[in-house]
């Protein structure tokens, strides 16, 4: 991912970059998310109580959430995602 900024109506990227000249690059505007003000505040207060639960010690670790689900479905996959279907 590369980033510029506008400068005199033009793209300008902040880094140098190894394309040859007369590279053609998509430029996707990024403005924010489809969230509205409910959705917004719903998702602020599951990130409040997702941080309180850290803080007070209730989680689990990832590996453990892993290897019961694979348990569940019957999935033998490796740690990386790889499926064995054998």
């Amino acid at each position: 991912m590369m980033k510029a900024r506008v400068q005199n109506g033009r793209l300008v990227l902040d880094e140098p970059t190894n394309m040859p000249d007369g590279t053609e690059v998509e430029v996707v505007l990024v403005d924010g998310d489809d969230l509205d003000d409910d959705d917004r505040a719903r998702l602020h207060a599951a990130l409040a109580e997702s941080e309180e639960d850290f803080a007070a010690g209730r989680f689990r670790d990832a590996e453990e959430v892993l290897a019961d689900l694979r348990r569940r479905h019957g999935c033998r996959c490796g740690w990386r995602g790889e499926i064995d279907l054998g």
